[in-house]
Formats: C-alpha cells, sequence, structure tokens
C-alpha cells in the first residue's frame, strides 16, 4: 500500500504513528484527504510503544491527556499508567478508521523536495520510493535513546540496558539494582521497583526538585458515570484551577522573579523538608538550582520510596563500570545484578537521522548545524509543504503536549487551505520572518527559568533553552491565526511557466 497515485488532490505523507501522527490522520481523514501514515516501528504509539518500564506513569492528568474529540472514560487512576495511554491511542485510531492508511515496518530514511514536479521523493527503508505534496513530520521529540559515557559499560556481566529498551526478564525482584538517571523515569523506576529489589542504588549526578502531586485511583462507579454522561470528563478537562495551574507555570518560566516561581519554589522546597527525615539524605536529595530549571518532577511517592531500607542514594561521581557493578570515584564498589540506564534522548534529533533535502538541495542537518529550529515550531523556509507538530522551539513543560499538537494542527490546516483552494502549490515561511522570529525568542529563552544556570535537556548545543520562551496565552495566540505575510507561495502558473 502507498500513497494513492491515481486520485485527485494532494497526497499528505504522514511520518510517525505515535500521538502528532494519530492526530494528522484523523484530521486528514476527516476531510476526506488522501493521506498515509509511515511508521518505523510494527505497532503504534510513540514514546508510549517505546517505554514499558516499571512505574511509567504520565504526569499530566489522564483526563487531560487525551484529544479534545475524544474523552476516554477507562482510565485506572488521575494519572494514567503508559500501558493505559497505548490502549487509548489504539482505540482511538480504530474508532477513527485510520489504521488502513498506516504503514508499519516502514521507516523513511530520506524525504527530498523536486522544486519542477513541487513534491517530495520519501524514500523507505525497503528502497521503495514514494511522493507526496505534502509532507507532515510527527517523529516526537523523547525517542533516540542516550547513552551515558562511563568507562566499561560494556563489561558488565550483568544486565544493563537503557530503559526505553527494558528487558521483562531481566532480574529485578530480590536483585541487586541500579538505576543511573534522575529525571522523571529514573524517579518513576526507582518508585516501582524500591520494595521489589533486594537492594537499589539510585545514581544520580544532581537531585531534582519534587513537585508533590495528588494520585487516587477512580472507582468503577465512577468510570460507569464517566461513561453516561461525557460531560463530567469535560469538567475534569476544562477545570479552571487546571488551567489556571498551566498558566501561572508558564509565567513562572518567563518570570524568573515573580510571585509564581517563587511559589513553584517553596512547594518543592517544603516538600523535601517535610518529607525527607534523614538530615544526610535530605542534603543529598537538596538541589542546588532553582526549581523549575529542570523539567519539573512530578511525584506523590519518591520521597517515600528513597526512604525504604533497601534504597540508596549515591550522589558521588562514578569512576567506570566493572563486570560485578558500579566503581565509584572513592573506590567504593556497588555490587549489581541489573543495571538500568535511564539516562534520557538526544532531545535535538526530531525527525532525523532522516535525510531531509528541500529546495535547491538543501539540507536540514545542515540547516539545523546550531540548533534545530522552525518557524513557531511548525514550518522551516526552503523546505516547501512540509511541516511538523511537535517540532523545535515548541512549548514543552508539565503540561498535555496533546492540546499544544492540536492547536498546532489548527495553525497548520489553516496553511493547507492556501494549498486545497488552488490559490498556492507551495507554501513557506518567509527566511526573514523566520530568522526575526529565532532571534526574539532566543533573547527571550535567555531569561527564562530554564536559562538560570542549570543542565538539563531542554538547552541546546549552546546553552540556549529551545523550547519556546512566552506564555502558554501567548503561543494559543500564535496558533489561532497564522500571519499569512509571514509565508511566501508559489502560484500553480508560475510554475507552470
Amino acid at each position: 500500500m502507498s500513497i494513492d497515485q491515481d486520485r485527485q488532490g494532494l497526497r499528505f505523507a504522514i511520518i510517525g504513528a505515535g500521538m502528532a501522527g494519530i492526530l494528522a490522520a484523523i484530521r486528514l481523514h476527516q476531510a476526506g484527504e488522501n493521506f498515509t501514515v509511515f511508521e518505523k516501528a510494527g505497532r503504534l504509539g510513540g514514546t508510549w510503544r517505546e517505554n514499558r518500564y516499571p512505574g511509567l506513569t504520565c504526569d499530566v492528568p489522564a483526563h487531560a491527556y487525551t484529544y479534545s474529540f475524544e474523552p476516554y472514560a477507562e482510565w485506572d487512576a488521575y494519572y494514567a499508567k503508559g500501558g493505559e495511554i497505548q490502549t487509548y491511542f489504539e482505540k482511538t485510531a480504530e474508532k477513527y478508521g485510520i489504521m488502513p492508511h498506516v504503514r508499519f515496518d516502514s521507516e523513511v530514511v530520506s524525504t527530498v523536495w523536486d522544486d519542477d514536479a513541487a513534491v517530495w521523493r520519501l524514500g523507505l527503508i525497503n528502497g521503495e520510493q514514494v511522493e507526496a505534496e505534502v509532507v507532515i513530520a510527527a517523529s516526537g521529540v523523547l525517542h533516540h535513546p542516550k547513552l551515558p559515557d562511563i568507562a566499561g559499560l560494556d563489561s558488565f556481566k550483568g544486565r544493563a540496558f537503557h530503559s526505553a529498551r527494558w528487558q521483562d526478564d531481566a532480574p529485578v525482584d530480590g536483585a541487586r539494582v541500579g538505576v543511573i538517571g534522575n529525571g522523571s523515569t529514573g524517579v518513576q523506576i526507582v518508585t516501582a521497583l524500591n520494595t521489589r529489589a533486594e537492594r537499589l542504588v539510585h545514581f544520580q549526578r544532581s537531585p531534582q526538585w519534587i513537585m508533590p502531586v495528588p494520585y487516587f485511583q477512580y472507582s468503577e462507579e465512577e468510570k460507569e458515570a464517566f461513561r453516561r454522561d461525557p460531560a463530567l470528563i469535560d469538567e475534569i478537562r476544562n477545570n479552571k484551577e487546571y488551567w489556571d495551574n498551566i498558566f501561572r507555570f508558564t509565567h513562572a518560566i518567563t518570570d524568573t522573579h515573580g510571585p509564581e516561581i517563587a511559589a513553584i519554589e517553596q512547594a518543592c522546597l517544603d516538600n523535601l523538608e517535610n518529607s525527607i527525615r534523614d538530615p544526610e539524605l535530605k542534603e543529598k536529595l537538596r538541589p542546588d538550582y532553582r526549581a523549575a530549571c529542570k523539567r519539573l518532577i512530578y511525584s506523590w511517592s519518591y520521597y517515600d520510596a528513597v526512604q525504604h531500607p533497601n534504597v540508596a542514594v549515591e550522589r558521588d561521581r562514578i569512576a567506570r563500570i566493572e563486570p560485578e557493578g558500579v566503581r565509584m570515584a572513592d573506590g567504593r564498589l556497588h555490587e549489581l545484578d541489573t543495571l538500568v540506564l535511564a539516562t534520557g534522548f538526544h532531545a535535538d534529533r526530531f525527525i532525523r537521522p532522516t535525510t531531509v533535502l528541500g529546495r535547491d538541495g538543501l539540507s536540514l542537518d545542515d540547516l539545523w548545524s546550531i540548533r534545530p529550529t522552525a518557524y513557531y515550531a511548525v514550518a522551516i523556509p526552503s523546505f516547501p509543504n512540509f511541516f511538523m507538530l511537535n517540532g523545535p522551539t515548541g512549548p514543552v513543560g508539565n503540561f498535555s503536549l496533546i492540546d499544544i499538537a492540536e492547536r498546532q494542527w489548527a495553525y497548520i490546516d489553516q496553511l493547507l487551505g492556501r494549498l486545497r483552494s488552488g490559490q498556492a502549490r507551495t507554501i513557506e515561511p518567509r527566511a526573514d520572518a523566520h530568522a526575526d522570529y529565532e532571534e526574539r525568542r532566543i533573547a527571550a529563552a535567555r531569561t527564562t527559568i530554564f536559562g538560570s544556570g542549570c543542565n538539563s535537556w531542554y538547552l541546546d548545543a549552546t546553552g540556549v533553552p529551545a523550547s519556546w520562551p512566552w506564555s502558554y496565552e501567548a503561543f494559543a495566540d500564535a496558533m489561532a491565526t497564522p500571519v499569512m505575510d509571514d509565508y511566501v507561495t508559489t502560484a500553480p502558473a508560475e510554475l507552470a511557466a
């Protein structure tokens, strides 16, 4: 199956069948468009397919982490487990009829623009070539595992693997387990394994600020009420307190001396002071940077987990990995059976390593040699009819990326209107408009809390925060209506000439 070459109208290629790719497919299907989703794996789901580690939980309330048009009554708790989210996406894809449009095991290794024909030519891993007038890059952000540069890692005689490549048969129960890394993944794994392992060592270069959050199970009666009356779900999704918290959070990020960031820092500090009993452990877990400089960790039980007698927090420097375990710089050896590398992802890859060549053969790798960038996170000069969902410079943080993707799609859909109507055959941002956007964004990003002095995956290779640096409301306003003067189009008549 490939994109139907015989149908009239635009042909769309969606790269990736995760959350954003499913969204794009549903919207195109509803519009009666001709599209194919190319998925590198044998199953959809994106990050929720790739990650299966114990304790995997979304840190956005479950009813807020759904498509706005598809509420879900079956969540087991206020925060959903990864497997539940995978099921939700699969059920949604089936319900909206997009599964026949998905080509699994079909990694896109190249996409090259043909200016004369005004089409993208996609090369698949099996050698097949496919044409499409429009490409939607929905490849996600955190899907290329980042392994730590620690001497001797290959010498470990037990099981060692990245958290996104979880091995179900690895010794965990009654075993000696080490977890390297303490972002959300490391925190969740430690929380899940603290009572299962005989000994659990949490290695962390720098501790995290932990934001306390509520957690509760939904009863069968509550689920049945959600099934009968989806308006009850809308009340949760549209809860004023929830949205006020999101707005306050983004204001805190952008106003580093305001009352919102002070309230976040105080809440995290109080959580540490009131939760950890042992003074020595408390100091081990006390960060030396401002709260929210790294992505905040939301947890209702990590501080309880690390106080379990089987758990040790290790802050000292790792010298090397040896066959028996982890050797510290001071000479101590932590003997281990299993070593989990919760060391994150290469957050600057996006659609890469796919080769993307735009107008006049411009390489995306060359364009992004300093930092990944896109005009308002969705489009790139010299890459006509090429759009990204959750692309570089978009908002990231403790809120739903589904909402971000839906707003971006509404923006992209307005640009597609120029193509559908025949007013234009190609559309792309003007280079000067993009340059102005990036100049303003970088200047603003340097003043956000992300730029206040910590090391995080939010930073690009030059140390500049890579995310949206303004408020959530500003993003919503920007996505509501594209500034069409910032785009250049090519009319069909001009191409024909």
